[in-house]
Order: C-alpha cells, then sequence, then structure tokens
C-alpha cells in the first residue's frame, strides 16, 4: 500500500506550542568569539549593577564578602581550605544572583498572587538560606579552632 507522502509524512506545525515547531531565531545569540565574550560580559556587568541597586539582600551579602574574603586570604590555613572559605562566600553571591533572577522572572509573568508563583520563591529563598548555613558552617569550621589560639595571642 503507497502512503501519500503529502498528507502523513510531513508534519506541519500547529501553533508555537507544538514541541516540532521550529524555535524563534534569537537576533543576539548571532555573536561568535571575542564578541560574543565582550557582549556577555556587558550583559553580566549590567546584571551586578542592577543587583545592587535593586536587591538589598545582595547587597548585605556582598557586604559581607566584602569583609570576608580579605579575611579568607590572609588567614592562616591550607590552600584548600582557603579555596572553601573563599568559594563558600562566592557560592552565596551566586544563590542570591540566581533566586533574584527567579523573582524577577515571576514578577515579569504576573505580580498578582499564585501559590506556585509563592512556591518559586520561597524555593529560592530556601536555597540563598541552605547557601548561608553552608557558609557558615565552612568558616566555623576552619577558622573556629584557629580562634582560641588568637585569643590567647592577645591576653
Amino acid at each position: 500500500m503507497r502512503r501519500d507522502s503529502s498528507s502523513s509524512d510531513i508534519h506541519e506545525p500547529l501553533g508555537p506550542d507544538d514541541p516540532l515547531a521550529p524555535l524563534p531565531v534569537n537576533p543576539y545569540k548571532g555573536n561568535r568569539g571575542l564578541t560574543r565574550a565582550w557582549h556577555a560580559m556587558k550583559n553580566s556587568l549590567a546584571g551586578f549593577r542592577v543587583a545592587i541597586r535593586e536587591e538589598s539582600a545582595f547587597r548585605q551579602e556582598l557586604t559581607l564578602a566584602a569583609l570576608l574574603i580579605p579575611c579568607g586570604i590572609v588567614v592562616p590555613v591550607e590552600p584548600v581550605a582557603r579555596v572553601m572559605l573563599l568559594g563558600s562566600v562566592l557560592l552565596v553571591l551566586i544563590v542570591e544572583l540566581l533566586n533574584s533572577s527567579v523573582e524577577a522572572a515571576i514578577d515579569r509573568i504576573s505580580l498578582e498572587r499564585h501559590e506556585l508563583s509563592r512556591r518559586a520563591k520561597d524555593l529560592g529563598s530556601a536555597a540563598v538560606m541552605v547557601a548561608l548555613g553552608m557558609c557558615l558552617m565552612t568558616w566555623v569550621l576552619i577558622v573556629g579552632p584557629l580562634v582560641p589560639g588568637w585569643v590567647k595571642a592577645w591576653l
């Protein structure tokens, strides 16, 4: 039995939600090489500016990072411990930026109260809390044992 190729072999997209529909062309994705890296850096810096200007939690965590990063650089610990100290602080900033982006996307969709919007925002907030807890635990476990020696040296 011969099949008519014009009716069943060719799939016509039914609409934008059809999984077989071609993806729209993004005019901003055409850059390559150094041009792409330059634009990515400009977008990243714009993101930092927005986070600093609009997100009070990010400003607070950035202030914490401004205090802890120099301490993490000078504290007398092994290089791996230093990386853990600094990485735990940077992880807090990363998770806060991601949380802020989730919140912005949810607010872009709708400002009305919705259970799924609340859940998404609460999950992002929980991720920040876990990162802060991990940062605290890392600093307490690595720097904590050094504190009694510092106190004894002061006395």
